[in-house]
């Protein structure tokens, strides 16, 4: 299964019209509900900008703060990840450039494993959407208006279906839903 699952305001946008995306830093309970699902992965596939993002838990100790961020470390770490990037000729650790079209690369990297893979990246999140690749949306809805910025979703060019099949409310409240693809 293919999925999405990021952060966003209540407003839908990733990161506001600057580009910060400070005000989506997770509460103790909520980073460990991310551990969790990363631990599940089987692949991610993300953007340049989110790789770059992520990068610093591979390269900084300092997130190896404590207990729950060394046990995040090392499951980013661990996980394939396959970077869309029209501008890096290299990445680092267990990384790769993609190499095919996206559909292409989904069908690889779903193909590589039993487990659910996840895109991040706006931008390649919403061209999955498109394409009609995705099966599943988490989001993890942040009580914030921004006003504007980068969308979560993109427009599409027909209707989609979806089914609410969960949601979760945590103490700082952030609401998860999970919304899976209907045919």
């Amino acid at each position: 299964m293919l999925i999405v699952s990021m952060s966003v305001s209540v407003d839908g946008f990733v990161s506001d019209r600057h580009g910060d995306f400070g005000w989506s830093a997770p509460s103790e309970e909520v980073f460990g509900v991310h551990l969790e699902g990363v631990r599940q992965l089987g692949g991610y596939l993300c953007g340049r900008r989110l790789y770059e993002a992520m990068l610093v838990w591979e390269t900084d100790p300092s997130m190896r703060a404590d207990e729950p961020r060394a046990q995040f470390a090392d499951a980013w770490c661990a996980l394939p990840k396959v970077v869309f990037s029209r501008t890096l000729d290299r990445v680092q650790g267990n990384a790769r450039l993609a190499t095919a079209p996206l559909a292409e690369e989904v069908a690889a990297a779903l193909a590589a494993t039993d487990r659910d893979v996840s895109i991040g990246g706006a931008a390649l999140a919403g061209a999955a959407i498109e394409l009609d690749l995705v099966d599943e949306l988490r989001m993890f809805r942040y009580p914030v208006l921004l006003g504007g910025g980068t969308p979560l979703l993109p427009p599409v060019s027909g209707r989609r279906a979806l089914a609410l099949v969960e949601t979760s409310e945590y103490g700082s409240g952030v609401v998860r839903e999970r919304y899976r693809r209907t045919r």
